[in-house]
């Protein structure tokens, strides 16, 4: 697959559902020098996509080379089936969706050049309006091939993929719904959970949001996504995200346990692994073991993050995550940065020579 060229005739792509993921991958391909068309349910939004220039034109494309089903995970089947399925559409066009759950829409789809796909991207922005470009970028997308796929179709589409910037995750349908189970879908019902427990317990006492400091609000982010997606996921992955949940459940009754014996021993070393488990998740890229950790204590002042970021400019060390950790105790956080680890010396020589203090861990 080539690149669009200068004077040469345009990619084409069609984008089913021009919501955040939908449109995000049509700014994608359109700043790559693709023709993108949408089509969406609500001609409102699909309208919308085109006046804000989102799409270059509204409706469907029969030339299109590929086509992202990004619709509701009930109907993505359905949906690339049909279009599949029609005649004046040309003979190698290669389809794939975007659904959080895979085994029954690869199953239902059932053709040589439909891949089931994920982008594991998103954003607590919700809607068009959210969409964007840079989505994509360190991103895993899961494709998950199966025995009747078209090497030819995946071999396309694991290239648009990866020139949107995102890292192919190859998996069985299976496989993948049983992981995210545990990574994605688990977390978020988790985390919609204690929302609603906090503000419940505000209803009592007013002042109970109030504490909610950064851990909080980190661990209950993913709560503020779009709701309506989640029905259809809960309906489509049931057993994997049941499996997981008993797990949780007996984990946590084991917790209680300990709490309630004061078993700090158990406590602590439960806490110990988490942190080492958590410090060692890899920060999008593929080789965490090559990473190392940088904290930094920082004050809770304008410029600070401004300052640090440009002493790795200048040193020309690239950052491949970085999270804010404030304190709940004081106008100061703990600065943390992910780096190359040939390059972790260097950064931690840099920020001390200008006052600050830092520690640096390989991850392993």
């Amino acid at each position: 697959m080539t690149s669009p060229t200068e004077g040469g005739p345009r990619r084409r792509a069609l984008v089913v559902g021009t919501g955040l993921i939908g449109g995000s991958i049509a700014l994608g391909l359109r700043r790559r020098g693709w023709h993108v068309s949408g089509l969406d349910s609500d001609e409102e939004r699909q309208h919308q996509a085109l006046e804000n220039g989102v799409i270059d034109a509204a409706g469907d494309d029969p030339e299109a080379e590929i086509v992202f089903v990004a619709t509701p995970a009930t109907s993505a089947a359905e949906v690339a089936r049909h279009v599949l399925g029609e005649k004046n559409r040309r003979d190698d066009v290669v389809v794939t969706d975007v659904s959080g759950v895979k085994t029954a829409i690869v199953a239902e789809a059932d053709h040589p050049r439909f891949i089931g796909g994920h982008p594991m991207a998103g954003s607590e922005q919700i809607g068009l309006h959210g969409a964007d470009p840079d989505l994509f970028e360190g991103a895993v997308w899961v494709l998950t091939p199966t025995a009747v796929t078209d090497l030819g179709a995946f071999d396309r589409l694991k290239g648009v993929v990866m020139s949107l910037g995102a890292d192919v995750l190859v998996l069985s349908p299976s496989d993948h719904d049983r992981l995210v189970a545990v990574v994605s879908h688990v977390p978020h019902l988790v985390a919609a959970t204690l929302m609603n427990a906090a503000s419940a317990g505000a209803e009592q006492d007013g002042t109970l949001l109030r504490l909610a400091a950064g851990g909080f609000r980190d661990m209950t982010r993913v709560a503020a996504g779009h709701p309506g997606i989640w029905p259809d996921i809960c309906a489509e992955n049931a057993s994997p995200i049941v499996d997981a949940l008993d797990a949780l459940l007996s984990d946590l009754s084991a917790m209680r346990d300990r709490v309630a014996t004061h078993d700090r021993a158990g406590v602590l070393g439960v806490l110990q692994k988490a942190s080492a488990a958590r410090r060692n998740l890899p920060a999008r890229v593929v080789r965490p073991e090559h990473l190392a950790e940088l904290r930094i204590p920082v004050p809770d002042r304008a410029g600070v993050l401004a300052e640090i970021t440009s002493l790795a400019a200048d040193a020309g060390i690239g950052i491949y995550d970085i999270e804010i950790a404030h304190s709940a105790e004081g106008p100061r956080g703990v600065l943390i940065l992910v780096v190359d680890g040939a390059d972790a010396g260097a950064l931690t020589a840099a920020v001390e020579v200008h006052g600050y203090r830092c520690r640096a861990e390989h991850l392993s």
